[in-house]
């Protein structure tokens, strides 16, 4: 059974490399219908529709235009995130997100990091590099 390291991953915008990235998660969900008809002892379902959305922290590197700063509020950016690097047959996820919200925090005692959520505009889908 194979694992793998945080520090393993990277995450993307089209095919370049974001800076500075601390962590990145994503959620898929899906919606259901109910399809129980009288006679059913339980209630049943059929899956519908799907979606995804997530988010990325990093430190906020104000010269990484092409990474961090594609990434403004409203924007629909190809976002490719590699959970265990990006070398040939590794495991990506990928799909066109429309990022939802950018916001940045600062303590005298930390780092500046910027944060950035999206949704999935479209099917989310994994694949191999």
């Amino acid at each position: 059974m194979a694992n793998h390291k945080g520090s393993e991953g990277y995450v993307k915008v089209g095919s370049n490399t974001i800076a500075e990235v601390r962590d990145w998660s994503f959620t898929v969900t899906s919606d259901t219908v109910e399809d129980t008809t009288m006679g059913d002892s339980a209630r049943t379902y059929k899956p519908t529709l799907t979606s995804a959305s997530g988010s990325i922290t990093c430190y906020w590197d104000e010269t990484d235009t092409t990474g961090q700063g594609a990434m403004t509020a409203g924007s629909e950016v190809t976002l490719n995130l590699y959970p265990e690097g990006d070398t040939s047959g590794d495991t990506y996820y990928t799909g066109s997100v429309i990022m939802t919200e950018e916001s940045a925090t600062a303590a005298y005692d930390g780092m500046v990091e910027a944060t950035f959520a999206w949704n999935a505009n479209g099917t989310w889908s994994s694949t191999t590099v």
